[in-house]
C-alpha cells in the first residue's frame, strides 16, 4: 500500500481531528435545537456555510457553476452535500482524513492478534 509522506499525513490528522471537533458542536448545536423544539433538528450544511461565510460559499458556486462550466454540478453538491446534516459530513470527512493519515506500521512489528496464536 502507498503511504504518504509524514507531513502530510501529520496535516491530515490535524484536520481529521478538527473536522470530528467541529462534528461534535455541530451536534451539540442540534441537540439543544432539538430539545428546545421538541423535535429533532438536524442543520444542513449549506446552512452553516451560509451562517458563517456566505462570500466564500457565493465564490464556491461560481467556481463550479460558471468557471467551470458545470452548473448542473453545483446542483448536484447542493442538492446532495450541502442538505445533509452538518455534524455528519464533518464526521465523515474528518474520519476519512484520520484514515488516510494513519501512521504506516512498523515493518517487522508482530501485530496483537499474532501474539496470542
Amino acid at each position: 500500500m502507498h503511504y504518504l509522506p509524514a507531513m502530510v499525513r501529520f496535516i491530515a490528522r490535524l484536520i481529521g481531528v478538527w473536522l470530528v471537533a467541529a462534528a461534535l458542536v455541530a451536534a451539540v448545536v442540534d441537540a439543544a435545537k432539538a430539545i428546545a423544539a421538541s423535535a429533532l433538528v438536524a442543520t444542513p450544511l449549506g446552512q452553516v456555510w451560509f451562517e458563517v461565510a456566505p462570500e466564500s460559499l457565493a465564490a464556491a458556486q461560481e467556481a463550479v457553476a460558471v468557471r467551470l462550466g458545470a452548473p448542473w454540478l453545483w446542483q448536484a453538491i447542493t442538492a446532495w452535500i450541502l442538505s445533509a446534516p452538518a455534524w455528519l459530513v464533518f464526521v465523515l470527512l474528518g474520519a476519512l482524513l484520520l484514515r488516510l493519515g494513519r501512521p504506516r506500521r512498523r515493518r517487522g512489528v508482530a501485530e496483537e492478534d499474532e501474539l496470542y496464536v
